[in-house]
């Protein structure tokens, strides 16, 4: 696995890439019980399963590495909506002994239902050895134990990969806590918005700015297959895309589209980018072969057709036009066939996004000067809204197609007061509403695929 630093510098700033390695060791098994420690994530609204981490012990310069470990797992899993980590105040057996043998019945008294121990030592080579193990509290059986190997500067990262490990555990689906956002960093006054492209981690982690604020960039798009981004960008007032490897800092022009709006979303394989470009006055979508940078046009109609996403499997592309009369959603099969209109609900729908599950397409909505996001299935039934405000925009997916990402905006007052932009996350209850904290303003979030 790699992760990446990035000095930032004038435009782009100086990539700095370190590959760090992370070896997994399997820590026993467990054979599955009769009647399994398990959340049915697909059964709506859940009561979030009360969960016991301790902190991860350690020796020396490692016990507050151990402890920040603990903590960020914690946070994960809270901020999933799926778990409810107790206080550690209540905690009856200590950290330590629970790494050796839990004592079952302190933490069935204090309501624990799972139970998370581990620890985090440095190896004589310098490496940093963490280990879990999840525990059944009521079964008084081990559900999943792992160590992994890597440098000590990335313990966040291995953070990160144990609370997948125990979602994937406990929910039976992949979990999406070790990935990367990037996003349009916006600062100063309405009248002269200055936009930076910024990436972080998932939870507001290692937060860095991409580019300076010199020029404009607009809709970044990771890609679902690499560490990449498109974005766009005005170069002398013209609107350029720019193809960005976030690990290794290559950057190069994929072309001067003049009338885009919005940049280009990746195929599901990464091999290919689908826009909306106008051209003698007509918006219509066309995709581009990323090897041969043939460029092919999939719609031929006299409106305006924009924002399109392609199904994880290629072979539909959904997107939103005024062709009857008003803007919704239509898909399309993957060569610009077959379009049929999808939403038929009041009000306007926009930036639609395909879940990587599938399953899904996320859209934003405007009806009676409200803003919502909102799901439904790809024929257009089961239309859920799950926010509502004055303005919400930009759904992106996390990789396990879950929860949704999307950007807020307050009211400006007559003051010119207001107009806050943040992000939000929200999963597919709707219940789980939670603000991604950031440095300043934010909108136009992406979701990066797991980092490899």
């Amino acid at each position: 696995m790699i992760v990446s630093g990035i000095v930032p510098g004038s435009t782009i700033g100086r990539f700095v890439t370190a590959t760090l390695a992370i070896c997994m060791l399997v820590l026993g098994t467990a054979l599955p019980a009769a009647a399994e420690l398990r959340i049915d994530i697909t059964r709506g609204v859940t009561e979030p399963m009360p969960i016991a981490i301790t902190d991860f012990q350690g020796e020396g310069q490692s016990v507050d590495v151990g402890r920040d470990i603990a903590r960020v797992v914690a946070a994960d899993l809270e901020r999933s909506g799926l778990f409810r980590p107790l206080d550690r105040q209540a905690f009856i057996q200590t950290a330590a002994s629970a790494q050796q043998q839990p004592r079952f019945a302190d933490w069935r008294v204090i309501g624990a239902q799972a139970l998370v121990s581990g620890s985090a030592v440095l190896q004589p080579d310098g490496r940093l050895k963490v280990e879990f193990r999840l525990w059944d509290v009521f079964a008084e059986e081990q559900m999943t134990g792992l160590a992994y190997y890597t440098v000590p500067a990335n313990w966040r990262r291995v953070a990160h990969i144990v609370a997948d490990a125990i979602y994937k555990r406990i929910t039976g689906e992949d979990g999406y806590f070790d990935t990367r956002v990037v996003y349009i960093a916006e600062s100063g006054p309405q009248n002269r918005r200055k936009k930076q492209l910024a990436i972080m981690d998932q939870d507001g982690a290692n937060h860095r700015f991409l580019t300076d604020g010199n020029v404009l960039v607009l809709t970044p798009r990771f890609s679902p297959t690499l560490q990449e981004i498109t974005y766009l960008a005005y170069f002398n007032n013209k609107p350029r895309v720019y193809l960005l490897n976030i690990d290794t800092g290559q950057q190069e022009v994929l072309g001067d589209f003049p009338g885009m709006t919005f940049a280009p979303r990746f195929s599901p394989d990464g091999n290919a980018v689908i826009m909306s470009m106008a051209r003698n006055g007509n918006s219509d979508i066309y995709a581009m072969d990323l090897r041969t940078r043939k460029v092919q046009r999939l719609t031929n109609d006299p409106s305006i057709d924009t924002s399109p996403s392609y199904a994880p499997d290629s072979r539909q592309v959904v997107f939103n036009s005024d062709r009857g009369g008003s803007q919704q959603l239509y898909v399309m099969d993957g060569d610009g066939g077959n379009v049929r209109r999808i939403s038929f609900g009041e009000g306007r729908y926009a930036t639609p996004v395909w879940s990587p599950r599938g399953d899904l397409i996320a859209f934003t909505k405007m009806n009676r000067g409200r803003f919502y996001i909102g799901v439904m299935r790809p024929d257009g039934s089961g239309e859920r809204l799950l926010t509502e405000s004055f303005l919400d925009e930009g759904p992106t997916w996390a990789p396990n197609g879950r929860v949704l990402m999307f950007f807020r905006q307050t009211p400006t007052d007559s003051r010119g007061q207001g107009g806050v932009v943040r992000l939000y996350s929200i999963d597919l209850t709707g219940q789980n509403l939670r603000e991604v904290v950031t440095p300043i303003d934010a909108s136009d979030p992406a979701w990066s695929p797991l980092i490899p």
